[in-house]
């Protein structure tokens, strides 16, 4: 009898829904009930992207070599050890421990599902619905994402454990739905020699070195979206500080979510009436000011903030994304890809750990006013970068 591996995508759906469910996503404010400092936060934020970055060679490998439903068994396997460590543990080093094995998790799991979609599509000569399963799947990650973290601020002041608990749970699902993929079998090619995390690094300082307006253009590309991405995580300090209750936590994190998508929409219509220089220049600028703002330390601005946090990315993010196509050849966008990761883990890896110890040193509006700052004169220096290539 055939088999039918376009049933797999189904089961794909549910997988994503479970591998994505957001209750862990207040892992910050989590952390600060468990008695860490803000700076040891930041340093299992550090250690998580170092650890993502070791995995990457090693779980590519895996990939090669393995079958897909291997691989994602391994990932659920080390999402759920991982929410087992960080629930139960109280100390720094146990919490460092689950955030190195939660990379494990994201690695293992990154490409693979869609790869084992794809080629399940393959086996059926669908192919043709591959970019509509895709364009599913990212739905489904934003509403799963979403309810999960609407699901944990309402749990915030009555059991916080019970968020890791669901998190264990949820990755059980996810487990066994994995067991439930028919393997797609399909002619391998010849395995390359993988790549070592030291011809990554080599590759990016090339890229870096020989094209100084990409170089200077993925870098504040990575400031900017760590800026964002710390600004949201470190608000979940703000809000434990100020008490804020469960049912406010839930409705600002839906707001976020609904203006990320807002802002996504919008950036097609925007592109076509403005310079890509003109947009990066106007949405940084922005970034800039509501940073300095966050001196005045009123929290209907920290909160505005927040939420815009959320937009920003969403909105300049295609526009670097359109600037590179431009300025590299589509054999080495791959490499591009890689260049930007790095980027990003290496800002992240410094600037998060030191944002926590501004923000516990001098607090939330002091530490994010400076980095508005801090971004004004990289702002000043680069404007001239964001001039398209001829």
């Amino acid at each position: 009898m055939k088999t039918n591996y376009a049933s797999n995508i189904n089961k794909g759906y549910t997988y994503s829904f479970l591998s994505w469910f957001g209750i862990t996503s207040l892992w910050v404010m989590y952390l600060q009930t468990k008695g860490l400092t803000l700076v040891e936060i930041g340093l299992c934020e550090s250690i998580f992207h170092i650890a993502s970055f070791l995995f990457e060679v090693p779980s590519g490998v895996l990939a090669d070599r393995l079958t897909y439903k291997f691989d994602l068994v391994i990932g659920r396997l080390a999402a759920i050890l991982s929410a087992v460590i960080i629930l139960f543990g109280q100390t720094f080093w146990l919490f460092a421990l689950g955030f190195v094995i939660n990379a494990l998790s994201y690695n293992m799991q990154s490409g693979t599902l869609e790869a084992l979609l794809y080629d399940s599509l393959v086996k059926d000569d669908l192919t043709k619905k591959y970019p509509k399963v895709i364009s599913h799947i990212d739905v489904i990650i934003e509403f799963a994402d979403t309810l999960g973290v609407v699901l944990a601020g309402l749990l915030i002041h009555w059991y916080f454990e019970l968020t890791y608990v669901i998190g264990i749970v949820v990755g059980v699902m996810g487990l066994i739905t994995v067991l439930f993929f028919k393997e797609p079998v399909i002619k391998k090619r010849a395995v390359e020699k993988p790549t070592s995390v030291k011809s990554i690094v080599v590759n990016s300082y090339r890229t870096m070195k020989g094209n100084h307006q990409l170089r200077n253009l993925m870098l504040f590309d990575a400031l900017y979206a760590t800026v964002c991405t710390s600004y949201f995580f470190y608000f979940q300090t703000l809000m434990e500080t100020n008490h804020f209750s469960g049912w406010l936590i839930s409705v600002l994190m839906v707001m976020s979510a609904l203006l990320n998508i807002i802002g996504i929409q919008l950036t097609p219509m925007i592109q076509k009436k403005f310079s890509k220089r003109e947009l990066i220049l106007a949405l940084s600028v922005s970034l800039v000011c509501l940073l300095m703002l966050t001196w005045l330390s009123w929290l209907p601005i920290l909160i505005v903030m927040f939420l815009i946090s959320q937009l920003l990315p969403s909105l300049i993010t295609p526009i670097f994304s359109s600037y590179y196509n431009e300025m590299i050849s589509s054999e080495e966008r791959a490499t591009l890809l890689s260049v930007a990761n790095v980027l990003f883990s290496a800002v992240m890896i410094i600037a998060f750990p030191l944002l926590g110890w501004l923000i516990q040193m001098n607090g939330f509006s002091f530490g994010f006013g400076l980095v508005g700052c801090a971004l004004a004169v990289v702002l000043i220096v680069m404007r001239r970068s964001f001039v398209s290539p001829k």
